[in-house]
């Protein structure tokens, strides 16, 4: 089961996604993981609760636009069992998006296919595992009738995302 939960201050500010079970299925379907639904939350939240997320559990005190909490460790996962939680900061999101050219749900949504790989036990920290979570993705979000996330300008700026 996946549950969603959207702060009551993000009320009238963004609504979340009907789209967000087929994404994050999409994510588990690309890693390997197809037909079956996993039980995870995803929370969408004030940049000031994500900040303190980031803070407290990654000694970051700064604002990003998803975090992701794994509760199993790959690749030994049990779907009877939650796979962790996301939190995402909705109003720094919106802003990203509009700073990409993007609709901040498409944005919002290759956000939780990147935060569910992460859960599935992807990362980005050296390049051999950053391109292979970015092709992940693009599959995923291909998936889902979406955009490259990853469009060319980016790769050769990666600052920018």
């Amino acid at each position: 089961m996946i549950d969603v939960i959207v702060d009551d201050e993000l009320e009238g500010i963004f609504t979340s996604s009907d789209h967000i079970g087929k994404a994050v299925l999409a994510a588990c379907q690309v890693a390997g993981y197809s037909g079956q639904e996993p039980d995870l939350c995803i929370r969408f939240a004030s940049d000031d609760e994500v900040r303190k997320l980031n803070a407290t559990w990654r000694n970051k005190d700064k604002v990003t636009d998803v975090l992701s909490f794994p509760e199993q460790v790959a690749p030994d996962f049990d779907f009877e069992n939650s796979l962790g939680d996301i939190a995402l900061a909705v109003p720094y999101i919106i802003e990203e998006a509009e700073r990409l050219g993007l609709p901040q749900h498409d944005h919002a949504l290759h956000l939780i296919v990147h935060s569910t790989l992460h859960l599935l036990g992807f990362d980005h920290i050296d390049d051999g595992d950053a391109d292979e979570m970015q092709a992940l993705e693009r599959e995923a979000m291909t998936l889902l009738g979406l955009h490259d996330p990853y469009p060319l300008e980016q790769k050769e700026n990666p600052e920018i995302i």
